[in-house]
């Protein structure tokens, strides 16, 4: 029997509505568009298949598990070819299942070949078809391999619902039964519940029906903001790796400019005013690259943040300026009584002065950058932030979308976009 599964009713009109604003609100460049080309296409025939109440469920397995017998099942009637032989599905194949539904108005079987079959031509593109079904029927007709397991894991990763349906059950016996169904469980992930269903008389049918009136349309909407999530995250890096260069560029001038206005300036307070006023005009360059104009005032009290939580520039850098000003000024002032040799070390104290300007400019515009990245928002509305408030108005909701979250952010790493 399958495990009862906790979800609540997701609106799928205002899910579409949510979307479609989102969307439209997304201003792509030229070079994104082109680049992003595949992902834009996917999202938009998804969107259209939300608008339009088109669930897909799709099926996977090995060859030769009855697949397509299964699909036929629950067509009540033999649209897929099936075989003796294994591997009689060769291709994508969908067929539409005509079951009354108040809020879906078409349902898509897929049929896909076994994914270890060795004559096909782009495994990869038989399971991103499954992979972007509502539902997916994992078919097995005994324990699961190593492989299996793999392939499991894979669609839990991209935040897929997925069934197990165990099918040619009458060659085990009870006993047997029961301890395929013991070993099953113990290969699965533990931090998802994936229902078994034993494939019996009437009993896929009556669940996978009951699945679906029940709890259709949130699975329709589930995906589509999942899948406008992924192109969310793809055009966020692209700007971040585009920001990055742009920051580094904007850290380098005002690098240059600290550096040679240390070298050439004798007078230490000078030095340090004119330090925090170069820094403060750098944060406030770095923050519209990162889309978010911060005042001077924003832009001061990031330094400060920065100065008090960091060593070198707090203090270190100020008192190894200090000292080489003050150097400097005595070598200018014992020159006349050693007859100009004390200046012999004043030109590599400067360029020694002049390089830590460099090195600390860097270190500031990397931590100001770090800091501006958390206040900004980057551009757009993130989708999953809709998926989230789905997910803590009804806490049961999907245990598969919370692990995609969970992965998501275990990956979302934003120091390798810093400059």
């Amino acid at each position: 029997m399958v495990a009862r599964i906790n979800m609540k009713h997701i609106n799928i009109d205002k899910g579409y509505l949510l979307l479609k604003k989102w969307w439209e609100s997304v201003d792509l460049t030229n070079y994104e568009k082109s680049n992003l080309n595949k992902e834009i296409i996917s999202f938009n025939q998804q969107l259209f298949r939300l608008k339009e109440k088109h669930l897909r469920i799709g099926i996977y397995g090995k060859s030769g598990v009855g697949k397509s017998y299964i699909l036929n099942l629950l067509l009540n009637k033999n649209e897929f070819k099936t075989d003796i032989i294994n591997g009689s599905t060769k291709n994508i194949e969908g067929k539409e299942w005509v079951l009354k539904h108040q809020g879906l108005k078409t349902i898509e079987l897929i049929d896909s070949p076994g994914f270890d079959f060795c004559d096909i031509k782009d495994p990869d593109y038989i399971f991103s078809q499954i992979n972007y079904s509502e539902l997916i029927l994992f078919t097995i007709s005994g324990d699961i391999n190593r492989n299996e397991v793999s392939q499991i894991n894979s669609f839990i990763k991209n935040g897929k619902k997925i069934i197990l349906v165990l099918n040619k059950i009458d060659i085990w016996n009870n006993r047997d039964l029961r301890n395929i169904l013991k070993n099953i469980r113990l290969k699965l992930p533990k931090n998802i519940n994936i229902p078994i269903i034993l494939n019996s008389k009437n009993n896929l049918k009556n669940q996978i029906t009951d699945l679906i009136q029940r709890y259709g349309e949130s699975l329709l909407t589930i995906n589509c903001l999942q899948l406008a999530d992924e192109l969310f995250l793809k055009i966020k890096e692209q700007r971040l790796q585009r920001r990055k260069r742009e920051a580094q560029s904007i850290i380098g001038k005002f690098a240059t400019i600290k550096a040679s206005g240390v070298a050439l300036n004798p007078l230490v307070l000078i030095d340090i005013a004119g330090g925090f006023a170069l820094d403060t005009a750098l944060v406030s360059e770095l923050s519209k690259v990162y889309g978010l104009n911060l005042k001077s005032e924003s832009a001061r009290n990031i330094i400060k943040k920065i100065s008090v939580n960091n060593v070198f520039l707090g203090i270190t850098q100020v008192s190894i300026n200090t000292s080489f000003n003050i150097l400097r000024k005595v070598f200018l002032a014992t020159a006349p009584f050693t007859h100009g040799l004390s200046l012999l070390p004043y030109g590599p104290v400067a360029i020694v002065q002049a390089l830590i300007s460099v090195r600390s400019t860097k270190v500031v515009g990397k931590l100001a950058a770090k800091e501006i990245l958390k206040k900004s928002k980057v551009c757009l509305l993130d989708p999953s932030h809709i998926i989230k408030k789905i997910i803590m108005k009804e806490p049961e909701i999907f245990d598969h979308t919370k692990v995609y979250l969970s992965n998501k952010n275990s990956n979302n790493n934003l120091s390798i976009f810093l400059p």
